[in-house]
This record gives structure tokens, C-alpha cells and sequence, in this order.
């Protein structure tokens, strides 16, 4: 008669007849209900031939972010406008008919006529081209580091969301593993209610069905926040907006186990007295804040740049002027011009004074924009530190009380609702609760791997390898 309950849809008047026959077998029932479960949960499972795993989504996210592809050109496009700024700038060239009769426009008739070929050329103000190579070649040296900074950004943000939609997928898992039984749970009260079965009443069976729903529902909202995280993890791994309405039909599930993150907390972060100055002096090396440094660096050489507007430009010119033959015919001496101009800041030198405060002025503010990020960054890892080492603390809880204890609850509400000493609606809580701290233990090790994530992110250096993640892929979930 057990095998018969597992495997059939049975109906009320049969079940209570089974229970009036021997009530001491409910226990076994709902045992063998659970392992049933279980084991129809993993048949349906599977493997799976194209699991989305973490390192999968990392990889699509790093392979088909287009910002990395518009950084790439930036990157070439100030280095050639580095080298460009470095050349002269063009001569001027000019050709002019001077001092003609305007009486009979003969070119021979005055000896002032002349047809001049000219040239000038200009030179920058003292060192104005090396600076400016030099200031955009520092602005394209950004890009790398700006790169890595997103890859390490983009890993932390692609793992937060793929444990989001994880953490909804095997929460939903956990709760469809018992959903068998407490559905089963529910026909047994309305068969005991119905066979008027001594201790079942009207308020077990709807307290038991009002269970039900609540699972549903929560059925419910945890499939919408993997829907949500799911689509927001779209946004990184589609190559392009055509292949958005494909979605994640193009992955067939989740890897079963929790991937294991390699970490950079290591002891010498963890110690209590470590000081702001000792994580300041390691911070630095960021990308975010090397790419700072940089733009720091491109900012000195603009005041220096600023500077050369104190500094003389200078110029040169040529021209040769052509004359014709004079009224006897005889030919007159062509004529070659030279000179040099020179432009000195005399009377605008409060323009010039007023151009280098701005360019040290800007470059202050790159400064303070720098002490602002390292002051995030270490408040950030403060942070994260603190809820690494409680969620540590709560998962040791977990191991070692609250999942032995709930696990007993649950075994003692069944053995004293069998010995008449308990009601069924405890059999419901005992393993509702069971079930609740279990999802919540759940949440525990996901919010352990995002702070590792994110201590990963803020303690990622440009010597470090951006290949920091150790993934476990064995065994997926549909």
C-alpha cells in the first residue's frame, strides 16, 4: 500500500482508509514521499549539454562587451593624434603681382613691378610639441588600465547576477523537492477530515491548504527574480540586440554546485590590525586608480604646456620677386626677400598667468578625485570584510545548529503527531520551517561568494592575472 501512495494519484476515501487500517505508517510515507521527490527531481535533471556555468557567462560577457572594442580605438585614435601634434605646421605659401601701374598695367614699365613667390613657416612656442605628444601619448596610456578595470568590474557584476538567478533557481529546486509532499500532506488532512479521523478538523486542513498556497506563491516570486536577473544578464552576453529575443533558450541550465571563487582576501588582509596607510599603499596599484594616475600625470603636462605660452614663437619668411625688362630693354635685378618674426607675450602675460592657474587647477581635481576613490575603495573593503567574517560566523551557525536543529524539530513534530501528542499543522510548520532554513542557508554561502567577488574586485592590481576564478563544473539543473 506504500508503493501505491508514492506512485498514484489516490483519492480521499482511499487514503483514509489506509490511515484508519495503520496510522503508525504515516511517518514511512512521508519519508519515502521525500525521497521520491528527490529522486524524480534528479531523473528529470539530467545532464545537461549546454550549461550556463559562471565561467561561461564571465567568458560571453568579456568576448561581447563593446565598450572594450571602443577603448581599443580610443586608444589608437589619441596615439595617432599624439604623433600628428609632434609635426610642424604647414607652410604658407604665396604668389603675388606687386607694385603694378594701374595707368597701362605694364609689367616693364615701372621698376617697382615685380611678380613675388613667397614662403613662411611658423614655429610652436618653445617645447610645445614634445609636451603635446607627451600629454596625449599619457591620455592614451589610460585605455589599458581602463580596460582591465572593466573586465574586473564586469567579472564582479556578472558574477552578482548569475548567483542571482542561481540563488532563485535552487531556491525554487529546494521547494519543488518538498512541494510532492506537502501536496500529499494536504490530501492526507482532507482524507482524515472527510473520515472524521480523530484529531483532524476543519482548521488543519485549512491552515494545511493555506501552506500550500503561500508555497505557491512563493513558487512564484522566486521564478521572477531568476526571470529578472536572467534578462539583466542578457544585456552582457548578447554579441548584439538581434539576438536579444533568444534570450537563454540558447543555455539549458545552472551547474548543480556553488562555484568555488578563488580569493585574494588572503591573511594579510584579514589581520584586525591592518591599517588604512598599509591598504592605501596596496590599493594604488588598481586599475581605477593607475588610470588616475595618469590622467594626473597628462594634467602636468598641460600645466608645463601652459607654461610655454610664456615662450616666444617664431616664424620665417622668403620670397623672390621677379621684374621685367626696363623701357631700353635691358633686364633688371630679380629680388630676394628674408626675414624672421617673433611674437612676444608683452602686453597679454595676465592671459598667460590665468591659462597656467587653470591647467594646475585641473590638475588638483584629478587629485581629489583620486583621494575620493581610494576612500571608497577602502570603506568598501571594510565593509565587505565585516560581512565576510559574519556570514562566516552564520554559516558555521548554520553547519553545526540550526540545520541539526530544525532537522530534529521536524522529526519530533512527526513522532508526536503519530503518538496522538501533536496536530498535523505542526507536521506542516516543522517542515515548512525545515525548508525555510535551508533556502536561507542558501542565501548565506550566495552572499559569502558576492563578498568575495567584490573583495576580489578591490583587490585586483594590474600584476595581478585577470584570470582569478575557479569554477566547478560538474553536474547541472534543468
Amino acid at each position: 500500500m506504500i508503493l501505491i501512495l508514492v506512485g498514484v494519484s489516490m483519492s480521499p476515501v482511499l487514503l483514509s482508509s489506509i490511515l484508519l487500517f495503520k496510522r503508525s505508517t504515516f511517518r514511512l510515507v512521508v519519508i519515502l514521499l521525500i525521497n521520491g521527490g528527490v529522486s524524480s527531481f534528479a531523473l528529470a535533471a539530467g545532464v545537461m549539454s549546454n550549461p550556463l556555468t559562471l565561467e561561461k557567462a564571465v567568458t560571453l560577457a568579456l568576448q561581447n562587451d563593446p565598450w572594450l572594442s571602443g577603448s581599443r580605438y580610443q586608444q589608437q585614435a589619441t596615439a595617432a593624434m599624439a604623433e600628428s601634434a609632434f609635426q610642424l605646421p604647414d607652410p604658407n605659401f604665396s604668389l603675388k603681382m606687386a607694385n603694378l601701374p594701374t595707368d597701362t598695367l605694364d609689367f616693364n614699365q615701372e621698376g617697382m613691378t615685380q611678380l613675388v613667390a613667397g614662403v613662411s613657416q611658423m614655429y610652436p612656442r618653445g617645447d610645445s610639441r614634445r609636451l603635446m605628444r607627451e600629454q596625449l601619448h599619457l591620455q592614451s596610456g589610460r585605455q589599458p588600465f581602463m580596460r582591465l578595470e572593466r573586465q574586473e568590474k564586469l567579472r564582479l557584476t556578472i558574477t552578482q547576477l548569475w548567483l542571482d538567478a542561481y540563488q532563485a533557481k535552487q531556491s525554487v529546486r529546494l521547494i519543488e523537492n518538498d512541494r510532492k509532499l506537502f501536496d500529499q500532506l494536504v490530501d492526507i488532512s482532507l482524507a482524515s477530515y472527510s473520515s472524521g479521523l480523530r484529531g483532524s478538523g476543519q482548521q488543519d486542513l485549512i491552515k494545511a491548504q493555506l501552506e500550500q498556497s503561500r508555497i505557491e506563491d512563493r513558487l512564484t516570486m522566486l521564478r521572477q527574480k531568476q526571470d529578472v536577473a536572467e534578462q539583466k544578464l542578457l544585456e552582457w552576453l548578447l554579441p548584439s540586440v538581434s539576438d536579444f529575443a533568444e534570450g537563454m533558450n540558447g543555455f539549458s541550465g545552472y551547474t548543480s554546485e556553488l562555484p568555488v571563487l578563488s580569493s585574494h582576501y588572503t591573511d594579510r588582509f584579514q589581520s584586525e590590525g591592518l591599517s588604512n596607510r598599509e591598504l592605501s599603499s596596496y590599493l594604488v596599484r588598481h586599475p581605477s586608480i593607475q588610470a588616475v594616475d595618469q590622467s594626473i600625470a597628462a594634467a602636468g603636462t598641460a600645466v608645463q604646456l601652459a607654461k610655454q605660452q610664456y615662450q616666444p614663437q617664431w616664424g620665417v619668411n622668403a620670397s623672390y620677386g621677379y621684374r621685367g625688362e626696363d623701357p631700353t630693354g635691358r633686364d633688371r635685378a630679380d629680388l630676394f626677400s628674408v626675414g624672421v618674426t617673433l611674437s612676444m607675450p608683452l602686453f597679454s602675460s595676465t592671459g598667460q598667468d590665468k591659462e597656467v592657474e587653470a591647467a594646475i587647477s585641473r590638475q588638483e581635481k584629478i587629485r581629489t578625485e583620486r583621494s575620493l576613490i581610494l576612500r571608497q575603495m577602502i570603506a568598501s573593503f571594510h565593509s565587505a570584510r565585516t560581512q565576510l567574517d559574519r556570514l562566516e560566523q552564520r554559516r558555521e551557525i548554520f553547519d553545526n545548529k540550526l540545520l541539526p536543529q530544525v532537522k530534529q524539530q521536524a522529526d519530533a513534530a512527526l513522532n508526536a503527531y503519530e503518538s496522538d501528542n501533536g496536530s498535523f499543522i505542526e507536521v506542516v510548520r516543522a517542515r515548512i520551517a525545515e525548508l525555510n532554513t535551508r533556502i536561507e542557508y542558501l542565501g548565506i554561502k550566495i552572499a559569502r561568494l558576492k563578498q568575495i567577488a567584490q573583495t576580489n574586485y578591490l583587490l585586483t592590481t594590474t600584476e595581478s592575472s585577470a584570470e582569478n576564478i575557479t569554477l566547478s563544473q560538474e553536474g547541472v539543473t534543468p
